[in-house]
């Protein structure tokens, strides 16, 4: 009873410190969320393991439920998790006051309770521990996320969203867990599991489309259910295995986005590096050992109520904004490069960006550095996140494991959209399109960025001219990294684009850095089009300042 009793009290403890740590990582400034969050995963960690020592059989739904908690919040802000919003203080305060008042209650009642399981029915295996960590990367670097899974396999948002929310809450209904798991019994059973994960991972990414939703959704339900499975629980040294799985993971994951900079030979892996988590996620499938959900249980149809009402709930979120699309010109077309959603000093500024944006009057808007589900980024689709908060359409062009590059908003009717990469030595960049219904007329649109380094500009240029052609009337911004003395700079001007600053005499103002800009290097430009304003922005939203500019038809 003296050690039930500290183990319900160290239960209690750990959720309320997770609980009040988790109030500061609302609060915006970088230090407060990184060490506020460290905290809030150390106690997370000690209640899992604590919980999955005294009652095993709680943990696998304990984390289902809070992997549906998460995705429902981020459902709710278009991507971006509401727990970040300013306004969720007095949310999460209150959640707290719960959380004690729960807690409280199961230590008061010696935290006994049904459904929990004994300890002694299910034995220890450090494996699952690893298996723990593994599964928590997969979860939170990409399929937890329905941006992330709709980006990964190519697939629209709104429909990836509530299919992702129903493969993750299926393991909660017992009779089709009960039929997966009968179905998948034994050594060949655990190997058609694990095989399946596996295929599932590599058709999303490397098939995608709706094959490859498809494959994800399946690797999400059966990376779950194996979760019910395995009927062991972690052992507090495996959970240590595991966590340090999960840093190595996650480091070797975030090298695949920034390669140039820290390991050139992690360009491309992101696919292996999932592959590789998911293997360690599904190891003790091949273990022989009969699942504890195959004994005779009592299941409460009921319990479907909440589920479809969560699904709903899903489908309304997800649905597609509507658009008040412009039907005729002038153009007002600008740039901005976002810096993934932070500010000078990296504070999230989705929102101060999106006010910058509205306040220019942008009918066209290409966005450089654009996020679509990066943990260093809160996992928020940037483009996705600002198109429906300023009512607007976009078309996003991955460069970086199909989870950041570049992207295209508009308020005029999409006739077309396109991209390609552009030859990339460095970090590899690439051009969007989306040809534009603007009266009676087709504009097309396009966005770019270019490398850091001359000879790499010079490649990238050429791809991109051979992209656009002839095509006219046309528009071009982005951020090119060159300056008006520079041979890109010159080479558009053969091209036949239009400076509209040099052509309607306009001084022009340095774009960056945002604070104290000393170069311009982010342009609109246009072709068969007559130029009418320009002008550059003083928003220090970003780390580059935003250039907008106005487009008569001809």
């Amino acid at each position: 009873p003296r050690r039930e009793g500290r183990g319900a009290a160290l239960l209690l403890a750990t959720a309320l410190v997770a609980a009040l740590a988790r109030i500061p990582v609302t609060i915006n400034q970088p230090t407060v969320r990184l060490w506020s969050s460290i905290v809030v995963i150390g106690a997370a960690g000690l209640y899992a393991a604590t919980l999955a020592r005294r009652h095993p059989r709680r943990l696998p739904p304990a984390l289902v439920l809070a992997l549906v908690a998460d995705q429902f919040l981020r459902t709710a802000g278009n991507t971006f998790d509401l727990a970040l919003r300013p306004w969720w203080i007095p949310v999460q305060a209150a959640l707290v006051i719960g959380v004690g008042i729960a807690g409280w209650r199961a230590y008061k009642g010696g935290g006994s309770g049904t459904g929990g399981g004994s300890p002694q029915d299910h034995p220890s295996g450090r494996l699952e521990g690893v298996v723990f960590g593994a599964l928590l990367f997969l979860e939170t670097s990409l399929l937890d996320f329905p941006n992330g899974v709709a980006r990964w396999s190519g697939t629209p948002y709104e429909v990836a969203a509530p299919l992702l929310m129903a493969a993750t809450l299926l393991p909660l209904i017992e009779p089709a867990r009960r039929w997966t798991l009968r179905l998948l019994r034994g050594t060949l059973g655990g190997l058609l599991l694990l095989v399946l994960g596996l295929l599932g991972l590599v058709a999303g990414r490397w098939v995608g489309g709706w094959v490859g939703l498809a494959g994800l959704l399946l690797a999400q339900y059966l990376l779950l259910v194996a979760l019910f499975r395995s009927g062991r629980h972690p052992t507090p040294g495996g959970l240590a295995l595991g966590s340090l799985l999960f840093l190595v993971l996650n480091f070797a994951f975030a090298f695949t986005f920034t390669y140039p900079y820290t390991i050139p030979a992690f360009r491309g892996m992101g696919q292996p590096i999932v592959l590789l988590a998911a293997l360690f996620a599904l190891l003790p499938a091949l273990r022989p050992t009969p699942p504890e959900t195959l004994k005779p249980t009592t299941w409460n149809p009921l319990l479907l109520l909440p589920i479809a009402l969560a699904l709903l709930i899903t489908v309304a979120f997800a649905w597609p904004r509507s658009v008040a699309y412009r039907e005729s010109g002038p153009i007002r077309a600008g740039t901005y490069n976002t810096h993934y959603g932070y500010d000078t000093y990296w504070h999230l500024s989705l929102e101060e960006q999106a006010r910058a944006i509205e306040e220019s009057g942008a009918d066209v808007v290409m966005l450089q550095e654009v996020d679509a589900c990066r943990i260093t980024s809160y996992g928020i689709d940037d483009g996705l996140w600002l198109a429906r908060r300023l009512g607007m359409r976009v078309v996003f062009q991955p460069t970086l494991e199909n989870l950041s590059g570049i992207a295209l908003l508009t308020r005029f009717p999409i006739a077309g959209a396109d991209g390609a990469l552009l030859t990339s030595e460095l970090e590899q960049t690439g051009i969007v399109h989306a040809r534009l219904r603007v009266g009676n007329e087709e504009v097309d649109a396009y966005g770019i960025w270019l490398g850091l380094e001359p000879e790499e500009r010079a490649r990238q240029l050429t791809d991109a001219l051979a992209f656009i052609g002839e095509a006219s009337p046309a528009l071009l911004g982005g951020d090119l990294n060159s300056t008006p003395d520079s041979p890109v700079y010159a080479r558009l001007t053969e091209a036949g684009f239009v400076d509209p600053f040099v052509a309607l005499g306009i001084d022009p103002a340095p774009t960056s850095p945002a604070i104290g800009p000393r170069n311009r290097i982010d342009f609109v430009w246009g072709r068969g089009l007559k130029p009418a304003d320009a002008a550059v922005l003083d928003s220090l939203a970003s780390d580059h300042r935003m250039v907008i500019t106005e487009w008569d038809l001809p």
